[in-house]
């Protein structure tokens, strides 16, 4: 299977990572179990979380998905064989939130013991937090990496003012600079990253792993109209995309899919391949079947011509 680097961090990766949101929430501890071991079995082993997943779910307090991940470890002895990627910074209770360098050593630790691991391949801040100098942040990571707990480090929904700045602070301070960003980008959210955010990560040698990759199963297809996606977990984050321009997207998809025998989610993901700085989209499933689907994304290579036609039925979400 195809790898790409984290950006100048040594590490690679497949051409797809999974998302660990799904763990207690969508999928229970056993199915997150069958899911974690087919996708090894499959090849893939870059598996992205955060301290937070899933505190939005009724009765979770946050830090369900990295507790899984960390029985799962403990059960399969096979952490060395995974890539994993986790988040710091956004709210895990009363004072918990941010990324000053306190916060930072003890919510590492948190995470840490709920991973049953003593490191983080990927450490990413999660939000970014402007009552903290960039400088301090980078400060604990680098310690953080001196004392083997972590590898390398990214940023996630950072804007490109920020990133350009952290970037700055790195090299002005000889710190550890981040690797990677974490944008939302998908086949119909693509102004938010192509219009400056893609110029900074490709100009300085970031690995691009953008979430909501399949726009929250709206590029799955599965879905044609707001009433028959009105009773999925995601049903609020669907709404936005049956518009005019939403179902022309899925009109390209659905051709595409055709032509080359696949799925409109495969030729999705194919097409954020192609795309300039991105080294693994995230997508998360919560059946075995659905993961199948995804894994065969990274073996399909789309042609010229679905690449264009994708390019203009999105067109109109990029600026001039």
């Amino acid at each position: 299977m195809n790898k790409r680097q984290l950006g100048h961090s040594g590490i690679d990766v497949p051409v797809l990572c999974f998302g660990g949101n799904v763990f207690g929430w969508t999928a229970d501890e056993g199915r997150s179990f069958e899911l974690l071991d087919a996708l090894l079995e499959s090849g893939l082993n870059f598996v992205d979380t955060a301290d937070v997943y899933s505190a939005w779910a009724p009765g979770n307090h946050g830090g369900e998905s990295e507790t899984i991940l960390g029985k799962w470890f403990a059960a399969r002895g096979n952490r060395s064989k995974v890539i994993l990627a986790t988040k710091v910074g956004s709210p895990m209770g009363e004072g918990k939130k941010g990324l000053a360098k306190k916060y930072i050593r003890a919510a590492v630790e948190d995470s840490l013991k709920r991973l049953q691991t003593d490191y983080i391949d990927l450490y990413q801040s999660h939000r970014d937090d402007e009552s903290t100098p960039q400088a301090e942040t980078l400060e604990a990571y680098a310690e953080l990496m001196k004392e083997g707990k972590v590898r390398a480090i990214g940023a996630s929904n950072f804007t490109a003012e920020r990133l350009t700045s952290a970037l700055e602070e790195s090299r002005k301070h000889n710190l550890p600079r981040y690797e990677t960003l974490q944008p939302e980008y998908n086949l119909y959210d693509r102004s938010g990253y192509e219009t400056v955010l893609e110029g900074v990560c490709v100009k300085n040698g970031l690995g691009v792993i953008p979430y909501f990759s399949l726009a929250s199963g709206f590029l799955s297809g599965k879905y044609h109209s707001a009433e028959e996606a009105a009773k999925v977990p995601r049903a609020g984050m669907l709404k936005k995309y049956f518009n005019e321009r939403g179902l022309r997207v899925l009109a390209a998809l659905e051709e595409s899919a055709r032509e080359l025998n696949a799925t409109p989610a495969q030729v999705a993901l194919a097409w954020m391949m192609t795309r300039p700085g991105i080294v693994a989209p995230i997508a998360s499933a919560t059946k075995v079947e659905q993961l199948r689907e995804l894994v065969v994304a990274t073996r399909l290579e789309l042609p010229a011509e679905a690449v264009e036609r994708l390019n203009q039925a999105s067109a109109e979400t990029v600026a001039a």
